[in-house]
């Protein structure tokens, strides 16, 4: 039975999906491709400036203002077209690869990303791994197909004494684990 790797998507499968490889001997990380062409806009381009000056000057935000921002000052998700499966012990951790801020302004929010191993085959999209990005270069940034956009590493991870576990399935895809 195979332990853990990578598997495309079932609707991608005909579409030149590449699957996450190490690029040397001793790298850690599987680097993941886009699946697709896709466009990563600035947060300059938007009204991030106004909404800048507002907050820099201490006039109040209104409701119009943060609903404006909430709708584009977010991280875009940058689909792969890859799943990965593991042992229930086990997580993939994300990581942004380390040219990405440094010469095309492009950033994981969050900081890394957690797969778990219950998100292998979900209902809400069968696993796919999305990579959360946010471009704050001046300019737009074209991600091609099949561009290295990221990095993935197999982990195991280790429970707290007493811990009973929440035996709750998993009910959705990407975000979905809710309190």
């Amino acid at each position: 039975m195979p332990t853990r790797g990578f598997e495309i998507v079932s609707q991608y499968r005909d579409q030149g999906v590449t699957l996450p490889q190490r690029q040397t001997q001793n790298a850690a990380g599987y680097d993941f491709c886009a699946r697709e062409d896709f466009v990563l806009k600035s947060i300059w381009r938007y009204d991030f400036i106004r909404l800048f000056r507002l907050i820099k000057n201490e006039h109040p935000l209104t409701e119009k203002d943060f609903t404006r921002a909430s709708k584009i000052l977010k991280p875009l998700l940058v689909p792969t077209g890859v799943k990965a499966y593991m042992q229930p012990n086990e997580v993939l951790i994300l990581a942004n690869r380390s040219s990405n801020p440094l010469k095309r302004g492009l950033v994981i929010p969050n900081g890394i990303g957690v797969i778990d191993a219950d998100y292998y085959n979900n209902d809400a999209n069968e696993g796919e791994i999305f990579i959360q990005m946010v471009n704050w270069s001046p300019r737009d940034v074209v991600i091609t197909k099949g561009e290295r956009i990221g990095q993935g590493i197999f982990m195991p991870y280790l429970l707290a004494d007493g811990d009973a576990g929440n035996q709750q399935a998993r009910t959705g895809g990407f975000g979905s684990t809710q309190f």
